[in-house]
């Protein structure tokens, strides 16, 4: 029987230990009376092989945060840590390099490490059976659905050898079928190869869908407001009533948050 239990409770300290912890992370743009703050005081801690997706109202800190982690920007206060922990992102769009093939797109990264081309194919090949585009090696992006590009954009992200995996709304702009399709892979590939995810959305049911925790961030600047452990048995189906339920729970809070900021 599906368990439909689940707690909401005010972050105010990150559980440790964790893959990726973050103390009262702080970024700024800008200086002096001019400067935005985009985040004050984030705190969290996500467990390794967790699944964490992060939710909050346009503007809130949600892509800021993932690049943070990334190393793509720096902090301006506060820490982030994942010891010894490799990251690799993937974005809402796939990126892929139009005049590569599709093995060669996925071998870029590890060629950017310095593996040798019989390994890096050998690994490709893997990684496109992983994600089961088996015989669209020589394909170019633009023979590509844009589920299929995205998957591509996914085994890239694994040859990397990460075992932190940051997703950027990565499904956001694929139609509802594809994107529940992948919601599965996804939950297979993150399930056989014990990835920790910190995966962010604007759907409270996708969300609710993947995540083992929601974390609602607040309007700008971002900080944690409330952390929703999802305590449902897997797989999941993002139309089932626990599901709809508790993403009707979120959605009240979000929709109360972003009023506050209005008012």
């Amino acid at each position: 029987m599906t368990q439909t239990r689940h707690a909401a409770r005010v972050a105010d300290t990150a559980r440790a230990p964790g893959a990726v912890v973050l103390t009262d992370v702080v970024k700024r743009y800008g200086r002096g009376p001019g400067a935005v703050t985009a985040l004050d005081g984030v705190s969290l801690s996500v467990e390794p092989g967790s699944f964490t997706c992060l939710l909050g109202a346009s503007g809130c800190g949600k892509s800021t945060l993932l690049s943070l982690v990334a190393g793509l920007d720096d902090i301006s206060g506060g820490s982030i840590d994942h010891v010894d922990q490799p990251v690799a992102m993937m974005f809402q769009e796939s990126a892929l390099f139009p005049w590569l093939t599709v093995a060669g797109n996925v071998e870029i990264a590890m060629r950017v490490r310095g593996v040798g081309r019989a390994e890096r194919r050998q690994k490709a090949a893997e990684l496109l059976e992983t994600v089961r585009l088996t015989g669209f090696a020589h394909k170019r992006p633009h023979e590509l659905s844009g589920g299929m590009r995205q998957r591509v954009a996914l085994a890239r992200a694994l040859a990397q050898d990460a075992s932190v995996l940051l997703m950027d709304e990565p499904f956001g702009a694929l139609d509802a079928m594809t994107r529940d399709i992948l919601h599965d892979e996804l939950e297979r590939i993150w399930r056989e190869r014990s990835l920790t995810v910190l995966f962010v959305t604007h759907n409270v049911r996708e969300a609710v869908r993947l995540g083992d925790r929601v974390v609602l961030l607040s309007s700008r600047p971002g900080r944690v407001l409330n952390v929703y452990d999802v305590e449902m048995d897997r797989p999941r189906r993002i139309d089932s009533a626990p599901v709809a339920n508790l993403a009707a729970s979120i959605t009240d809070a979000l929709r109360e948050e972003v009023s506050r900021h209005a008012g």
